[in-house]
């Protein structure tokens, strides 16, 4: 997606999609405008409920992914958590389905990887766990190497929204004013 206009989604690869409605969420609380679009299903946080296909139960022309959908995970009673990396799982999922919905084809049931998470704590600080791809199991991870790896993280994150030069000029700008701004809070 290159933009969101009032007539609807522009791509990347100049094609356009007609919507009259887009909803941009971020939180653990969908908005309060979810749980008023006439006869969508949500759930107690505002989600809009889907099922495998990241279509709402009860129209399969609208989809929802983030924050503001609550997906099924098979074989659990919960749903997908509300987190970056589902969202982000979602959107290359749903970039791909969206083509066989609008050729009148089955759109494929998505699925959840969890591949872990991280958390910094502070400046040199991060703590997580990785889900080991050969044996399933959750690996703790801290100190310098999950510092390294919240960077990259965030590193390719913002390459994928603002681009190479975006992050070359980013990280230039932190290093130059980690050198000239006080070490110590000045309020």
């Amino acid at each position: 997606m290159t933009a969101v206009t009032a007539e609807g989604l522009s791509l990347a690869d100049g094609s356009f999609i007609a919507a009259e409605l887009v909803v941009w969420a971020a939180g653990v609380k969908a908005p309060e405008v979810l749980r008023q679009l006439d006869g969508l299903e949500t759930n107690r946080i505002n989600q809009l409920v889907v099922d495998q296909t990241l279509q709402s139960t009860r129209d399969p022309d609208i989809f929802a992914i983030g924050d503001c959908s609550a997906c099924p995970q098979p074989g659990t009673p919960i749903s997908v958590p509300p987190r970056a990396q589902a969202a982000h799982q979602e959107a290359a999922h749903l970039a791909r389905q969206i083509e066989r919905h609008l050729r009148e084809k089955p759109v494929k049931p998505y699925r959840y990887r969890d591949f872990g998470s991280l958390v910094s704590l502070g400046k040199w600080t991060t703590v997580g766990n990785l889900i080991g791809i050969l044996s399933g199991r959750s690996i703790l991870v801290e100190g310098l190497v999950a510092h390294v790896m919240y960077r990259s993280l965030r590193i390719q994150h913002e390459e994928a929204l603002g681009g190479t030069i975006y992050v070359f000029l980013n990280l230039l700008f932190r290093a130059v004013a980690r050198r000239t701004s006080p070490q110590v809070k000045l309020h």
